[in-house]
């Protein structure tokens, strides 16, 4: 049977001293409700995360979910669509009684989010859960799985209905990206939110932050002697930032028409990966020494002025593939057919500190790319050739420090080393490191550590306020220079690397893309 205990035991770490190893401590006891708890993101992901969560013995037995939706189901009917979700969807094969244990603490509310009297209703249903738990405080984790657009009327509900209010336990609050989509409509949801949650208590989502090798660059960076030192402009020649999709579209084309590449990936999920990797070593893993250094390094973003947006920016659409088949972004379903929206975004950026000075950070995301990777390439400097200038070496090539963080996760780290034979010869290896061959890690959704930190209240995975206006701050040149031309846009072709502009704008430096998968 499952129980809130954790228990520690002393062991002797790899250094000769003695520690007390303390395992991951079980949430604390709470009811997480999931508005939007029949939509694609509740099924696919949030469900399947905590089936992860209570395999893994992290939830505890005072666990509950309340699901709100639109559609008009039983609690019996909303379970039997919860079990055939976690079959379907699940990340393992599940097991039935696990499945049970969490089918048991289900309950559906069908609600209108603009309807008050769903919200009495909410809190009698969570009364009831709190009754169950004999005593224990009632903490409420409520996660809006919803369109943007309602993530302030939800909250204003919430806190209308007393339901913000932490008296005999916490309440948090769950929303995901975008967060606003400018920089002016950013500030006016956080100063919302702001007057009726305090920032402790809001959890900004970005579930590019649950990914393991995500959460791993820290500690590769911080807890290894070899890499940290040389961190930096005088040995780092540059950094590439890959996040390439083969799918198009599909079915979002009315959101993505009004979004576009930049606002959909760059000034959320690229931006974070730029921090961590750009970042400073924290004071501690506190939440906010955390979040500290990963603000400083957006507001280093050396501002983009017009010439440079010319210049340095490269936005595109996707075309036909080179076979003619399949189907431009503007023959896709709503989107219009002399849409200026970008699908493809490619962007060579500084970062004004003294670490990072002349570094060109490139960053590329795009739809119907030739495979799907998301990966950070760190690509030192080329060491001197004047030693081998008599030898039949005819260059060096610069070694490259890869961190992949999907669809493979690992590590992999290039190098020269002599061909074995008589002459000398170089030829380039590469050290991988992949975590599921290592680690014998189980597949995940990405949501299992977002969900269990927000239970435990560790916020350092969550993006603060000032992270979300200070990538809007970074962005909000380039939208409005593309948003009044229509100069720019150019194509590629499905199932291409992108642009040949985004090639140029990294031959211009004398540097080429990486290709992922090499």
């Amino acid at each position: 049977m499952q129980t809130d205990v954790t228990v520690e035991r002393t062991v002797q770490t790899p250094c000769g001293e003695l520690a007390v190893e303390r395992p991951a401590r079980v949430a604390d006891p709470a009811t997480l409700v999931i508005f939007g708890g029949t939509g694609d993101l509740a099924k696919r992901k949030l469900l399947p995360a905590l089936y992860n969560l209570n395999a893994d013995r992290l939830l505890p037995e005072g666990f509950a979910v309340v699901g709100l939706g639109l559609d008009p189901l039983t609690t019996e009917t909303y379970r039997e669509r919860v079990s055939r979700a976690l079959e379907q969807f699940g990340t393992v094969t599940t097991e039935r009684v696990r499945c049970e244990w969490l089918e048991s603490r289900l309950t559906y509310l069908p609600a209108q989010f603009d309807d008050p009297a769903a919200y009495d209703r909410l809190r009698e249903a969570l009364a009831a859960t709190a009754s169950a738990r004999a005593g224990r405080p009632s903490n409420y984790l409520f996660y809006l799985a919803t369109p943007p657009a309602l993530f302030g009327p939800i909250v204003d509900r919430l806190s209308a209905a007393g339901l913000l209010t932490q008296r005999e336990g916490w309440r948090r609050v769950v929303i995901e990206k975008p967060f606003g989509h400018d920089l002016e409509s950013a500030r006016a949801l956080n100063h919302r939110l702001a007057g009726l949650l305090d920032e402790t208590q809001l959890y900004r989502i970005d579930h590019y932050l649950g990914k393991e090798t995500v959460q791993n660059i820290m500690a590769f960076r911080f807890a290894n002697g070899i890499f940290e030192p040389i961190w930096n402009r005088r040995y780092i020649d540059h950094v590439q930032i890959t996040v390439a999709e083969t799918v198009g579209v599909e079915q979002r084309g009315g959101y993505y028409e009004r979004a576009g590449a930049l606002r959909d990936m760059v000034q959320n999920h690229l931006f974070q990966l730029l921090a961590l990797t750009a970042m400073e070593p924290p004071i501690s893993f506190a939440p906010d020494a955390v979040r500290d250094e990963r603000v400083k390094v957006l507001n280093a973003i050396h501002p983009l002025a017009a010439t440079d947006i010319a210049h340095d920016t490269v936005r595109a659409q996707y075309g036909t593939a080179e076979n003619g088949s399949g189907r431009a972004y503007r023959q896709e379903p709503e989107i219009a057919r002399d849409s200026r929206t970008e699908t493809f975004v490619a962007l060579k950026l500084l970062v004004d500190n003294w670490r990072w000075a002349d570094v060109p950070f490139y960053l590329r995301t795009g739809k119907r790319l030739a495979s799907r990777a998301t990966e950070i390439m760190v690509q030192f400097k080329r060491a001197p050739f004047v030693l081998f200038r008599d030898t039949p070496v005819e260059c060096l090539h610069p070694n490259q420090l890869v961190l992949r963080i999907q669809p493979d996760e690992g590590i992999a780290l290039g190098f020269e080393a002599k061909v074995p034979g008589p002459r000398v010869r170089l030829g380039t290896v590469r050290m991988d490191f992949d975590y599921a061959d290592y680690f014998g890690a189980a597949p995940r959704t990405g949501y299992e550590t977002l969900l269990y930190d927000a239970m435990t209240g560790d916020s350092t995975l969550f993006h603060r306020a000032d992270i979300v206006e200070a990538g809007w701050t970074a962005v909000e040149p380039i939208r409005r220079q593309w948003a009044a031309t229509t100069d720019g846009l150019t194509s590629y072709a499905s199932g291409s690397w992108g642009p040949p502009a985004a090639d140029a704008l990294l031959a211009r430096d004398g540097r080429e893309w990486r290709r992922p998968g090499r």
